[in-house]
């Protein structure tokens, strides 16, 4: 099995590299991640410019026709920068649903803006009871001639804060917990309501409320009553995303740590020469190749769209929950009490990463899932 990026990939894994090295340093990550608006217009611009926002999107659109594996290529790089830049947010999760399902229409305006820079999305999932169930909607879209009127509260909207418009699930048939009667909606960011917070990894989101929102029947992205499946299918791909970002976190964590036990001296002579630190070295880059393997078989499987695709996804988060607490455990550690400090990149990749393992389900929910598909009667 071949492994290798193609020359595109390599020529784009080469571009945010360059980009996170020469123009993202840790200074400069966490002043943009304290600004109010929690990213940079213009490092979002650059993102523009150097065509990253134009990776998944299809070449009709002025997309790049990229797939899973280019997606990946750009997350894994992104990760070892700690970008808060809402990539995931507008491209792949806010711009994936209106490539999966909206209208010609809904593509030909709104996709061209994403790769040019000048729109920002969200998508408006999550609800306070709802935990990792995606069906569980109690927002609701009730119709009302040609207009739908939306109702509810989505917490944790990523991006929240600076998106343009929000593509919104609400209910619009059946109880709430229902497979059936869930629809999708574009709304304008500043019809509704919001509190923006920030999160423990520094990314700033918002808590969205609907007060009888009108929108156009033109504003549905896919069919009505029948978005879950769509939704299901972006969960996966993000699953997955979310696991190449976090792969280029744990392989920042073991250089830093790696070159730091290199430098630390204890009686006289530096702790990378402790054969017991060794050993625990050894055990943290065996996490992050178990986690790469794992990575790369859940991208084959998506693009190959293999019938056991939602195993191969179950176990890539699980895995990357328990590498990630694994490798920034043993990286704070082995850093001392500054492990945790706000002034050392340590504590902020381990934040990302605690994060990262619960966004869709954290790993004990993915084991159940997986335990389900593994031993299904």
């Amino acid at each position: 099995m071949n492994f290798d990026f193609s020359e595109e990939q390599g020529m784009l894994r080469d571009s945010v590299a360059r980009f996170v090295q020469d123009d993202y340093d840790f200074d400069t990550r966490r002043a943009i991640a304290d600004s109010e608006q929690g990213m940079s217009a213009e490092k979002w611009q650059t993102f523009a410019e150097l065509g990253w926002l134009s990776v998944p999107f299809a070449e009709e659109y002025g997309g790049f026709g990229g797939g899973p594996v280019d997606v990946m290529v750009v997350m894994e790089e992104l990760g070892k920068g700690l970008v808060v830049e809402p990539y995931l947010a507008t491209v792949l999760m806010f711009g994936g649903l209106l490539q999966d399902g909206g209208s010609d229409a809904q593509k030909e305006s709104l996709i061209p803006q994403i790769i040019d820079g000048s729109l920002q999305g969200s998508f408006a999932y999550l609800e306070r009871q709802s935990r990792f169930e995606l069906a569980d909607v109690k927002t609701t879209a009730t119709a009302d001639g040609d207009n739908y009127v939306i109702n509810g509260e989505k917490v944790v909207v990523f991006n929240g804060a600076n998106a343009d418009q929000l593509i919104v699930s609400a209910r619009t048939s059946g109880e709430q917990s229902d497979a059936d009667g869930v629809s999708l909606f574009l709304v304008p960011a500043e019809a509704a309501e919001k509190i923006t917070y920030r999160m423990m990894d520094g990314q700033l989101v918002a808590n969205v409320t609907f007060n009888n929102i009108s929108v156009p029947a033109t504003a549905l992205v896919g069919e009505l009553g029948k978005a879950l499946p769509l939704i299901e299918d972006l969960v996966q791909r993000v699953i997955v995303y979310l696991g190449a970002e976090a792969l280029g976190i744990m392989s920042q964590l073991n250089t830093k740590t790696l070159e730091y036990t290199k430098t630390r001296e204890q009686f006289g002579t530096a702790i990378g020469s402790f054969q017991a630190l060794q050993h625990r070295m050894v055990d943290t880059f065996m996490s992050y190749e178990q986690s790469k393997s794992m990575l790369y078989r859940a991208v084959c499987s998506l693009k190959d769209e293999d019938d056991g695709t939602d195993s191969e996804i179950h176990a890539l988060k699980v895995m990357i929950d328990k590498a990630g607490k694994h490798i920034y455990g043993e990286a704070i550690q082995m850093h001392g009490g500054m492990g945790i400090t706000d002034e050392l990149d340590i504590g902020h990749f381990a934040k990302r990463l605690m994060m990262i393992n619960t966004t869709f389900g954290n790993g004990d929910f993915h084991q159940g899932k997986f335990n389900e598909l593994r031993y299904a009667s």
